[in-house]
């Protein structure tokens, strides 16, 4: 805690402070967070095959859609307030979202090929297919971080994007960029918010209101079944496109963002801010996020969802309990550690050596000698 060679009574300058530890503290609500919207993810994507036959499945269907997204998302955005073009955060940004982009999204199409049979399934890094559109969004959002950080109203300026990203058709499938848009005030909200504003949500009178709030929610989704078309939720199309009226494009985006906040604030308010026995799963959502739509898909081609019995109330249980159990273990340890060269390759070889991160390194070293 001192430094010994100080005896008391010196008067001479203080030592400069110990260095700060090799990494900070993992916070267990946002790992917790991370684990429980990865998991309805999967579950969701489970319900897919069985949701036509149960109205019920298909409004849990419609309530998770419309939060488990922008929750990951707004914490994805909370996590990137400190990007900058920083030479050992881009090389961050390169090894934990290209390389993983590239790698599945051509591992995908080979699987789409191969495995499932569909021949005309190419390889394209500029149409993500199924689940890597999550990866080159976060690529675009990280990378226009400074830009929001130096706007003087970033969440307006978001919106007005997203808006004009919804009554336009001409902007194709290139980079999902769609998705990229409309998605982004969910991750410029996340830039904006500091800790307290998560501590605000967790007080209690949140978590029980929470609780008719999600029940209004599941209510109003199965009246809306039949009446909204639910591409609405997936963000990837503009109101042309989905057979409605230009105008409606803004205004969905304003209303699909205020009921998603409801539900995102319902959500976090009952995520557990202790440690959990699923705590430590929280690091590796990435591995449960990319791995799983290889088994959902294949499950597809397999004809797993086929049976009858699964297509009522205790077959689609156990169909969610099995995709709840199967993303748990996807984000595992040593799954990870076995996919790890996939999405958090060291890559050294391929980057210049910082300078700075270099005399950072050599700074704590310099501070041993001179006190030894």
């Amino acid at each position: 805690m001192f430094d010994a060679a100080t005896s008391p009574g010196q008067n001479r300058t203080p030592p400069p402070p110990a260095p700060p530890p090799a990494g900070r503290p993992r916070d267990a609500f946002f790992d917790n967070a991370k684990y429980l919207a990865i998991v309805l993810v999967a579950m969701g994507h489970s319900w897919e095959p069985l949701k036509g036959d149960s109205r019920v499945l298909e409004a849990m269907y419609c309530v998770v859609y419309a939060f488990h997204m922008p929750a990951f998302i707004i914490v994805s955005g909370y996590f990137s307030r400190n990007f900058d073009m920083r030479p050992d955060r881009l090389k961050r940004l390169v090894t934990g979202v290209v390389i993983p982009y590239v790698l599945f999204e051509t591992a995908y199409s080979l699987f789409q090929r191969f495995v499932v049979g569909a021949s005309d399934q190419d390889i394209s890094l500029l149409d993500p297919w199924y689940l890597t559109w999550f990866l080159c969004a976060l690529f675009v959002w990280r990378l226009t971080t400074p830009l929001w950080k130096a706007v003087r109203h970033p969440l307006p300026v978001a919106f007005g994007i997203a808006m004009l990203a919804s009554v336009s058709p001409s902007i194709g499938d290139d980079l999902d960029l769609q998705r990229v848009l409309q998605f982004l005030p969910y991750f410029v909200l996340g830039l904006c918010l500091r800790p307290e504003h998560f501590r605000l949500v967790r007080r209690w009178p949140v978590r029980i209101a929470a609780v008719p709030v999600f029940a209004l929610a599941l209510a109003f989704a199965w009246w809306s079944v039949p009446r909204m078309n639910t591409a609405w939720f997936y963000h990837r199309d503009s109101a042309q496109e989905l057979g409605a009226p230009w105008w409606c494009g803004p205004v969905m985006v304003l209303a699909m963002f205020g009921c998603s906040m409801l539900l995102t604030a319902g959500f976090f308010s009952w995520v557990p801010g202790r440690r959990t026995w699923f705590t430590a799963l929280g690091a590796g959502t990435l591995y449960g996020y990319l791995l799983h739509g290889f088994v959902v898909k294949y499950g597809v081609h397999a004809g797993w969802f086929d049976p009858k019995s699964l297509h009522g109330p205790l077959g689609e249980i156990l169909v969610t309990a099995l995709a709840g159990a199967c993303v748990t273990l996807l984000c595992t340890g040593p799954v990870r550690r076995v996919f790890r060269f996939s999405m958090e390759p060291r890559m050294d070889w391929a980057f210049r050596r910082d300078p700075a991160e270099t005399a950072r390194e050599r700074e704590p070293r310099s501070r041993e000698m001179a006190n030894a």
